[in-house]
């Protein structure tokens, strides 16, 4: 697991890897180490699912099951926080992760309830930096809510302005691009090198 979230950190393709692995081709994790997962992945989740929703790592192991509908996801290292995804967002990772393109069939649905971690957060502008830059718009949000959406044009309409603190989108005009719901305080800011 260490090294499978250290490449993560430096290339998406690692989630792509692990998901396309048979769950028994890496153990999954057990003790205290599981329970920590377990608990960074369910704080992503609102209340009205965190009793039931699955858990798995990045590994593509299951920590927990649960019904059809939402996984959550522990924080990766330096990258973003947890999350809890629907299927579609599941789909959105695995392109994302390869580089692939990617159009949402449906709308999707993510929480990010507990926000990103401190060192994580990410570009608001490249879908593949890995460290925040003078360049990049790098971004550690607060709790929010991320949508997917088939409609471009909605993308459009929101526009990807996030200082405001309402709704913006994030990485817009790639497959990647996403609406982001601000619900909660924004983290301090992770200092950007000059």
């Amino acid at each position: 697991m260490q090294l499978l979230a250290q490449l993560m950190r430096y290339s998406g393709v690692a989630i792509a890897v692990a998901f396309s692995l048979p769950a028994a081709a890496q153990a999954p994790p057990t003790g205290a180490e599981r329970d920590t997962m377990i608990q960074s992945a369910l704080s992503a989740a609102p209340a009205t699912l965190r009793d039931t929703v699955r858990v798995a790592d990045w590994n593509g192991n299951t920590l927990r099951d649960g019904p059809a509908g939402f996984t959550c996801l522990p924080a990766p290292p330096g990258l973003a926080g947890p999350m809890c995804v629907d299927e579609v967002w599941m789909a959105w990772l695995q392109a994302w992760s390869s580089k692939a393109p990617f159009t949402p069939s449906r709308a999707g649905v993510a929480y990010m309830m507990a926000g990103d971690s401190a060192t994580g957060g990410a570009s608001n502008i490249d879908p593949f930096a890995t460290t925040p830059s003078a360049a990049n718009d790098w971004m550690v949000e607060g709790p929010h809510i991320m949508l997917l959406t088939p409609d471009r044009a909605s993308l459009d309409a929101i526009g990807p302005r996030h200082h405001h603190g309402g709704p913006y989108v994030m990485w817009a005009g790639t497959p990647y691009a996403h609406i982001m719901v601000p619900v909660g305080p924004r983290p301090e800011q992770r200092s950007v090198p000059r």
